[in-house]
């Protein structure tokens, strides 16, 4: 393991101390764009008539802007200053959010949220990056535990705030408050934050950005239209294939490019691939997880917004604790070990989530989610520790974009591809059960169970259909959080084979070190 050099000594403690609250309040900013959309989704879907593919859209705009654009965002932060990307970064997200309050369609909101992935893309690989380059290494595993549990605990956070506002207030005033949050971190960086950059050279690599921003942008467009259009329809077929190739492009370029966006060959460090995969999974399993669970217990359950939120607290509580112990224990027992764990665990509470149904309570519910808290909890900061220890100082920046662009396209896949699969099992339970309903109400039911529940309450004899529609939403549900299942469950295998043990990290220490005693 490449070893790192120490933090300037400059920089005193106390001062730390600030830099990681303003870090992490950015990062809480960011990661809770996701999880507010998820917890108003019911209510913008109302209030805008959006089918479920534009709610898919609403939510993937932002993360998918901010995936694709993280590698060239944080190469920019490195070359030119990190201080000034979070600066820049925090006013378009703030102006992208003050907007979004306002849109009266699912079009203009699609559009700002991907306005708000720039400004995220902007400033979230400066966090990271920023906290390893003023701690030094005996406080860094520490400091970085404390960021992975804002991420971790961000999502349900931004739950939190948004179901309290949803009760009190309409759906645009959690962009109002974001908007606000926005503009106190900016303050704070301005304030606190030094300007830090890459020692060496960072090449920013144009074409590559491009290609793996679009390679993306198609994949996921595949995936979100499939259900919507059909998986054979030409628009599906171009994303899903053009997304293939062209990330498959983006390999070979980079593999031939002098200052490479991102090196390929970096991915042969065990840390470094195992590390990416896991927080891939990680987010991948938690925002799919998000997108339908909320839906779950207020269109299911019958829960309002405000306890929707409160039902996910305990996964919050759960979180930010264990994620700090997890870097010790990673420390101890090396990321293989307790990666792995994390991951299983995770995997058995999606699991017991898919035994869940119109019948369920709270207690369930909350069981559920302690347990898959508590493996993201335990997966998180020893992913985040592999990666950030796997490159030397000057390297921070790509680990930091590499770290950050994982848990985004993660998030984005996740609600894409689980959002998909919820999709599918929805409408084939929902179909038998439209026959004599008017043309243009079973049209409308079939878009989305938000619409379809919303219609029951309005027209004669809508029991039937209300009943229908929580019963589909349960199959659909089962369809996602057991493909999320499955692909956490391949994820902790590949931890646990391919992943580090402490002795092999003591080992490539020895090995690092021959050379500068000699």
């Amino acid at each position: 393991m490449t070893q790192l050099s120490p933090a300037p000594a400059s920089v005193e403690y106390e001062h730390r101390g600030w830099i990681l609250a303003v870090m992490c309040t950015a990062l809480v900013m960011v990661v809770a764009g996701v999880s507010m959309l998820a917890n108003a989704m019911p209510s913008i879907a109302g209030s805008l008539d959006a089918s479920q593919s534009s709610q898919q859209w609403i939510v993937d705009s932002y993360a998918l802007v901010l995936a694709a654009l993280l590698l060239p965002a944080g190469a920019l932060g490195d070359r030119f200053g990190r201080r000034g990307a979070l600066i820049v970064g925090t006013a378009i997200f703030g102006v992208g959010s003050l907007l979004s309050a306002f849109v009266s369609s699912a079009g203009p909101l699609i559009g700002l949220r991907a306005l708000t992935g720039l400004g995220a893309a902007l400033l979230m690989p400066g966090t990271l990056s920023t906290i390893t380059s003023v701690f030094p290494p005996q406080e860094r595993a520490k400091a970085v535990g404390i960021w992975a549990g804002f991420a971790g605990a961000g999502g349900t956070l931004g739950i939190l705030v948004s179901g309290a506002l949803l009760e009190q207030f309409w759906w645009g005033s959690i962009f109002l408050v974001t908007a606000g949050l926005a503009a106190l971190s900016c303050i704070g960086v301005i304030a606190v934050v030094p300007s830090t950059r890459s020692e060496e050279h960072v090449g920013l690599d144009p074409r590559g950005a491009v290609i793996s921003a679009l390679g993306i942008g198609l994949l996921v467009l595949g995936i979100i239209e499939g259900p919507e259009r059909g998986w054979t329809n030409p628009l599906t077929l171009v994303g899903l294939i053009g997304g293939v190739v062209l990330l498959a492009t983006f390999i070979w370029v980079e593999l031939r490019t002098d200052e490479p966006l991102l090196d390929p060959r970096l991915f042969s460090h065990r840390g470094f691939a195992t590390g990416s995969a896991s927080l891939f999974l990680q987010f991948f399993a938690m925002f799919g997880f998000f997108f339908v669970s909320l839906q779950f217990l207020q269109l299911v359950l019958g829960y309002s917004t405000l306890e929707a939120a409160l039902a996910l607290l305990p996964m919050s509580i759960v979180i930010l604790p264990i994620s700090y112990l997890a870097g010790t224990l990673s420390e101890t027992y090396g990321h293989r070990l307790i990666g792995g764990v994390g991951l299983a665990v995770s995997a058995v509470g999606f699991g017991l989530f898919a035994t869940l149904g119109t019948g369920s309570g709270f207690l369930a519910f909350m069981f559920v989610t302690i347990v898959i808290g508590a493996g993201a909890a335990l997966a998180m900061t020893p992913a985040t520790n592999a990666i950030v220890a796997s490159l030397p100082r000057a390297k921070q920046g790509v680990a930091s974009a590499v770290n950050d662009t994982s848990r985004e396209l993660g998030a984005a896949f996740g609600v894409a591809v689980l959002g998909s699969a919820f999709n599918t099992g929805y409408r084939n339970s929902i179909d038998g059960d439209l026959a004599g309903l008017p043309a243009e109400v079973a049209k409308q039911a079939r878009e989305a169970p938000a619409i379809a529940v919303q219609l029951a309450s309005r027209i004669p004899g809508g029991d039937a259909l209300g009943a229908a529609a929580r019963d589909a939403f349960t199959a659909g549900m089962r369809y996602a959080v057991l493909l999320g299942m499955a692909l956490l469950l391949v994820g902790a295998a590949f931890v646990w084979f391919r992943g580090q043990s402490r002795t092999d990290e003591i080992l490539e220490d020895e090995l690092d070190e021959e050379p500068v005693a000699a």
